[in-house]
């Protein structure tokens, strides 16, 4: 019985601990973010970009960064009249929720890590994971890569080519503008493969 009581109790502990380390979701979660990115971030299809194990500090600035009309897309208006401080709770929630799974590995995955892992001399491609990390787990200031969507993962690297996203690093500018559309998609595919 006494053994039964030490267990019942460390499980209890265990759960307590669990509890206290993942944030509750921001009443705004469910009203704002949960159509499209889901209610842990794991995004509600593959244009919209999976926000689980995100840094705080990067989804805080992306938020603030479309409040302020430095990044433009849909996301303008959804952040729109957020307050400070829920931005601050929902950068903090989805950062505390885990890593989906990635997608299973293409035909192109192996050109992507090489371009990820290596670059591409010929063309002045430099290693992505100069910046983004080994893992490509990013920093507070770098997001995350792994298992990202494909599909949003190319579509930023367009519109960094394009230069119609203007709010972050641009170097990325720079990068974006070698990568041909093949190998573009081939490191999109291989980014989301990784867990």
């Amino acid at each position: 019985m006494r053994g039964m009581s030490k267990m019942a109790a460390a499980a209890s502990l265990a759960a307590a601990v669990a509890g206290a380390q993942a944030p509750e979701a921001p009443a705004v979660v469910g009203r704002k973010c949960a159509l499209c990115h889901g209610e842990k971030g794991e995004s509600a299809g593959d244009d919209f970009p999976r926000l689980a194990a995100q840094h705080a500090e990067y989804l805080a600035k992306q938020l603030r960064d479309f409040q302020a009309g430095r990044r433009e897309g849909l996301m303008t208006r959804m952040a729109k009249g957020i307050p400070e401080d829920d931005v601050v709770a929902i950068a903090k929630y989805f950062a505390a929720q885990p890593a989906g799974p990635g997608a299973p590995a293409t035909e192109m995955s192996p050109v992507g890590r090489y371009l990820f892992l290596h670059g591409n001399k010929w063309s002045g491609v430099p290693a992505c994971k100069t910046c983004h990390g080994e893992a490509a787990h990013g920093t507070a200031a770098l997001p995350r890569l792994a298992g990202q969507n494909a599909d949003y993962l190319e579509r930023q690297l367009r519109e960094f080519h394009q230069r119609k996203r203007t709010n972050d690093n641009e170097l990325m500018h720079a990068v974006a503008e070698r990568l041909t559309p093949l190998e573009a998609r081939a490191l999109a595919e291989y980014l989301s493969t990784l867990p």
